[in-house]
């Protein structure tokens, strides 16, 4: 029997957790597992998966492009660093201090930086955005200057 492609009949995907890919975009200091993206399951709008921060690292300061990001805390205590440029004076840095349970939303194109100052415990989060592609674009510091970096696959 053959399975129809309308809106109302196609199939439910399962990614079980050993089969994460790591072939996805990655910043230093973190490792990205992707579970739902169009190259997993097909999806066209939705990417999800894993980041596992190592104990006392930091993510480089970049951005998701358009990509809206929810993240929720699986273990750790991560820290999510961004720049307050709301002020009349100088730009501040603003930490989101988290732990397991917690949500963070990140909207698109806003710089920023994932840390886990812990010296002896992983951080894990899950990811979710609305690009299908993990789009990380590395940046050489916080501020917002425009469309600057390049899209990075380093390890």
């Amino acid at each position: 029997m053959k399975i129809s492609e309308d809106g109302f009949h196609r199939i439910l995907h399962q990614v079980r957790s050993g089969s994460l890919s790591g072939q996805t975009a990655q910043t230093h200091g973190m490792r990205r597992l992707e579970a739902v993206s169009g190259r997993t399951v097909g999806s066209e709008n939705l990417w999800m998966g894993q980041t596992h921060v190592a104990p006392a690292t930091a993510s480089a300061d970049h951005h998701h492009g358009r990509s809206e990001t929810g993240i929720y805390v699986v273990s750790g205590h991560p820290r999510f660093v961004f720049l307050d440029e709301s002020g009349d004076g100088e730009p501040r840095e603003i930490v989101l201090q988290a732990g397991p349970g917690d949500y963070i939303y990140v909207p698109p194109w806003v710089p920023h930086r994932e840390e886990n100052p812990d010296p002896d415990e992983e951080a894990v989060v899950v990811i979710a955005r609305t690009t299908q592609e993990a789009i990380v674009v590395n940046l050489p510091d916080l501020r917002w200057t425009g469309a600057t970096g390049t899209p990075s696959s380093e390890g």
